[in-house]
Order: C-alpha cells, then sequence, then structure tokens
C-alpha cells in the first residue's frame, strides 16, 4: 500500500528563526506521529528580538505548490497560518477548494496577542468570507475573534456568543483562545464550541514566559495532525490545548528575548 501514512499540510510563511510559522507548523506535525508538508506563502528574516524584512512568494508559484502535492500525496488535514493581504486569502481559498486537502483548520492571523493589527480591511474581510466559510475548526484568539465579530468580549456570555456568531459565518467548530495578558492571572481559559451544539471551556495554569513563539501555530497544526489522524474535533482541541501547555511549561533555552516553545517537551502526550 502506499500512501497511508497520516499527512498534513501546513499553509503558512516560513520564518528563519524556526521558532514560527511553517516551521512550528512542521515541528508539531512531527511530534504528533503525522508526515508534514508546506505550502509557503511568504518568508520572513527574524529572530528572537524581531522581525527584520519580509518577502511574499509569487502567487503562481504559490498555486504551484497546491498542483504539486495534491499530484502525488494523499492529504489528510491541512491549516493556514499567517496570509498577508486580500490577493492571497481569495488565491488560498479558491485553491484549497480545487482539491481533496482533508478538513481545514484556519488560524485566523489577525491581531498579535498584544493587539497590533496585522490585517488591512480588504484582507480581513476575505478572512470573514472566503476563509471561515471552509473552516472545519478556526482558532482566533482573543484579540482576534472580538475584530472578526466586530466587538467586545467583556463577559462569559459575550465569548459564548461570539463563537455562535462565527459559526454563522460559516465555521462549523470554534475555539476561541483565552486572554493571557495578565501576570497576576493564575489561568488561561478557552472557550470551544462544537458543530453539534456541544460546548466546554478549556483551562491550563498561565506561566508568565517570554517564551511563548508559535504557540497559535502549533495549536493549530496540532488539531491538524490529530484530525489527520481520524481523531473527533473535540478529541484533537484537547490534545493540542494539553500539547501547547507542555511546550510552555518546559521551556528550551533559545535565543535572547522572546524565544521558541518546547516541542520535545510533548513526548509523553498520547
Amino acid at each position: 500500500m502506499t500512501n497511508t501514512f497520516p499527512q498534513v499540510v501546513t499553509i503558512a510563511g516560513s520564518d528563519c528563526d524556526g521558532s514560527a510559522g511553517m516551521e512550528a507548523d512542521l515541528h508539531t506535525f512531527f511530534m504528533r506521529h503525522t508526515y508534514g508538508m508546506a505550502i509557503v506563502t511568504a518568508c520572513v528574516a527574524g529572530n528572537s528580538i524581531g522581525i527584520q524584512d519580509s518577502v511574499a512568494l509569487p502567487i503562481p508559484f504559490i498555486k504551484q505548490e497546491f498542483a504539486s502535492l495534491a499530484a502525488d500525496f494523499n492529504i489528510k488535514a491541512s491549516k493556514t497560518g499567517m496570509l498577508a493581504d486580500a490577493e492571497l486569502i481569495k488565491t488560498i481559498a479558491q485553491e484549497y477548494q480545487k482539491y481533496d486537502f482533508g478538513p481545514l483548520v484556519v488560524d485566523p492571523v489577525i491581531v498579535t496577542k498584544h493587539g497590533a493589527t496585522l490585517l488591512e480591511d480588504d484582507a480581513l474581510n476575505n478572512m470573514r468570507n472566503l476563509m471561515l466559510p471552509l473552516a472545519t475548526v478556526i482558532t482566533p484568539n482573543f484579540a482576534e475573534a472580538q475584530t472578526l465579530v466586530a466587538r467586545q468580549l467583556n463577559t462569559a456570555t459575550d465569548i459564548k456568543q461570539a463563537a455562535r456568531q462565527l459559526q454563522q459565518m460559516g465555521a462549523q467548530n470554534i475555539l476561541i483562545k483565552g486572554r493571557h495578558d495578565d501576570v497576576h492571572q493564575a489561568v488561561v481559559t478557552d472557550y470551544v464550541l462544537l458543530a453539534s451544539g456541544e460546548d466546554f471551556w478549556l483551562e491550563a495554569p498561565y506561566i508568565d514566559t517570554q517564551h511563548v513563539n508559535g504557540t497559535g501555530d502549533s495549536l493549530s497544526a496540532c488539531i491538524a495532525a490529530e484530525l489527520a489522524k481520524g481523531r473527533t474535533v473535540a478529541d484533537a482541541i484537547k490534545t493540542a490545548k494539553q500539547f501547547v501547555y507542555q511546550a510552555i511549561a518546559d521551556p528550551i533555552d533559545v535565543g535572547h528575548q522572546y524565544g521558541p516553545i518546547n516541542h520535545w517537551a510533548t513526548n509523553d502526550i498520547k
């Protein structure tokens, strides 16, 4: 038999320091015992101190990446990362619908954890109108969830209503990541709303560390990897939450400032 090993693809930019983007996704795919591939959309020159330069790859080349993988491999799940502009988002949505790349996990990289906006209005509209309806799972952070629904989320009820609104936009399963911007908080609490209507909260201890690069990438990549292995969405999300917590809790000493999480620390997660 050929092509039976679980295969998963990330559609994202490459971060040369290995801490985030495509590299973090591939680290995660490897640790979750899946074969990872990448459709690279951009390349970033950066390190733990900051980003020094970036370049977008040509749209025809990105389309060829889709076609090349589809012609040979049996991809069972896919995920998106940073999609920088409206044209790229439109292209990814069109190309994903051409091929059978399995369920799609959309990590809507719109707003950083510190509140900086990354997408212009036209790109944000394409994210809402083109990508969300394709998403098996969407994983916005707290600020991104607020941006997508265009209002503040001040209470648990607000968060639940926002998740239902994201479902109305077309996403099937919603994971809204909890706030983690207060060094005095004890836990980080995420909210999950499944396509079935079932919902639940997930908690993990808050860890005050600068080694958090690639947490969102790794979370969505872990969900995609588990879906590629045939696990349920609920189980994939729960495993991903544990995966990222463990990778943060056991830090790796790399870089001088905002370092990567430790994917190796997740080896015993089943």
